[in-house]
């Protein structure tokens, strides 16, 4: 062997090493320019969202009466709009972002995160706030941030479905980051809600898309924190009845408002899916013109994403939105949902997280309000998506608070307890497991259909069946999901 090449073993073996490799470079350069691209909308998409609601706003001052025209028609004008191609663009976009992750399948992949899809999720959740809706972006934003990462993996030449699964969830990660600012929550939430388990083979990818997109919030909106700083701590002794009051009522409440969305298939709410399900454009409206009645009645109050509300219970602002805000806005959330249109469930379900601990702290006179608020904030979160610690990071990163950590955490856990007497599979779980089994069941049909079969097929069911057990358009079945 030549001497210049037996020199230097030590460097060569560095320079061998996986981490030179041009195709993991490539995959590097991939993810760093997808996170990138997924911060800039998540920024635009907030921009924008507070926009269209202060729009909406605008348009409430010349009459309290205004909605009661305008967001029925709206919402049914939303529901037609997603009856055909846009149908994955309905919800909050989360289910589809992890029904995504576990098929693997090219053409459900697109049919759920095309770059057409991404962008009518942004336009028509704008939309939909421009009237009222209660709904929230962080949602959509996921959605948005999955089908970007998914369509610059496959524009470099990713066509492995593994590599393209990792893209995907670091894309949701970095969606979820930048909504909030929040890059802890981001990683957390793509391991516990997005992927539901650790993997190191993608610890370093998410990694590096949740800083990367982090950095980027960072440096055009600022490092701030999503309600303001909250100074709240919470001492050992009774007051930490606080963390048991919260974490039942807060998680009853939000197991039940994940039920309520989730629209069983046997009851009283299998009775309302089919109603919905007969004529969803007129469905729509009658929510629309529901969620209209509601903000009449509470002068308001329940519109939009409740963040102005929320934020007001949590930095003891002076003037708040009464005692009767959770219930009232947790009603809106519900009949926003039922609607089927665009939209998320993150920031109104903080907003009557807090207004549920408002209500609490009035019963606990010698515990400061504003570490019952917060308390009630994740808790509710936690019941709501049955995820205790994305919702714990998320509580504390919002507010920029580390003194309420344990007291957060043992709410949220027991939260979620509590949620599961009402709704034992976590919302998205659950919303992502119908898509899936639509998915299989159009799928079946086909290769079933491509058989040759001596026996007719039976007469009265030729396709696969809506989560009612109603047939369905094969080439829709896989999009049937009731409003996140």
């Amino acid at each position: 062997m030549p001497p210049h090449k037996a020199s230097n073993p030590r460097l060569r073996a560095v320079l061998g090493h996986e981490f030179f490799a041009p195709y993991q470079w490539k995959r590097r350069i991939a993810l760093w320019s997808g996170a990138i691209l997924v911060a800039l909308a998540a920024i635009l998409f907030a921009k924008t969202s507070d926009w269209a609601y202060a729009l909406f706003e605008r348009i409430v001052a010349h009459g309290i009466w205004i909605p009661l025209i305008l967001t029925p028609v709206v919402f049914g004008l939303l529901s037609w709009i997603t009856e055909g191609r846009l149908r994955a663009a309905r919800g909050s976009g989360i289910p589809q972002v992890i029904a995504t992750i576990h098929i693997d399948d090219e053409g459900f992949r697109s049919r759920m995160l095309a770059l057409p899809i991404a962008a009518s999720k942004m336009v028509l959740t704008l939309l939909a706030l421009m009237v009222g809706a209660s709904i929230g972006r962080e949602g959509p934003t996921v959605h948005v941030g999955a089908g970007l990462m998914h369509w610059l993996g496959r524009r470099l030449g990713f066509s492995d479905p593994k590599a393209l699964s990792r893209f995907i969830l670091a894309g949701g990660a970095a969606g979820i980051a930048a909504a909030f600012n929040t890059p802890l929550a981001g990683v957390v939430f793509a391991i516990e809600e997005l992927a539901g388990t650790f993997e190191h083979r993608f610890s370093g990818l998410l990694l590096t898309a949740v800083f990367v997109g982090g950095v980027v919030s960072l440096g055009i909106t600022g490092n701030y924190a999503y309600f303001g700083t909250v100074q709240a701590s919470l001492p050992l002794g009774h007051a930490w009845l606080a963390v048991l009051e919260c974490g039942i009522v807060c998680g009853l409440l939000g197991g039940l408002f994940a039920r309520l969305i989730l629209l069983s298939r046997t009851g009283p709410l299998a009775a309302i899916g089919r109603l919905r399900d007969a004529n969803p454009v007129l469905f729509a409206v009658g929510c629309g013109f529901a969620l209209a009645v509601l903000g009449v009645l509470s002068h308001n109050a329940v519109y939009g994403t409740g963040y102005a509300q929320a934020r007001a219970f949590v930095q003891e602002a002076s003037i708040t939105p009464g005692h009767s805000f959770g219930i009232s806005k947790l009603l809106a959330n519900v009949v926003s949902y039922w609607a089927g249109i665009p939209g998320g469930i993150f920031s109104p379900a903080l907003a009557v997280g807090a207004g549920l601990g408002h209500n609490i702290a009035y019963f606990l006179p010698h515990v400061p309000e504003t570490a019952v608020v917060l308390l009630g904030m994740s808790a509710y979160l936690s019941g709501v998506t049955g995820a205790p610690l994305t919702s714990a990071v998320i509580a504390m990163e919002l507010t920029n608070n580390q003194d309420m950590v344990i007291p957060i955490m043992a709410a949220c856990l027991l939260a979620r307890a509590a949620a599961s007497i009402f709704c034992p599979t976590p919302v998205y779980k659950d919303f992502a497991e119908r898509l899936i089994q639509d998915f299989e069941l159009q799928q079946a049909a086909r290769t079933e259909a491509a058989q040759p079969s001596t026996t007719p097929a039976p007469a009265e069911q030729i396709g696969p069946t809506s989560t009612y057990g109603e047939p369905v358009d094969p080439d829709n079945a896989h999009t049937e999901e009731p409003k996140r």
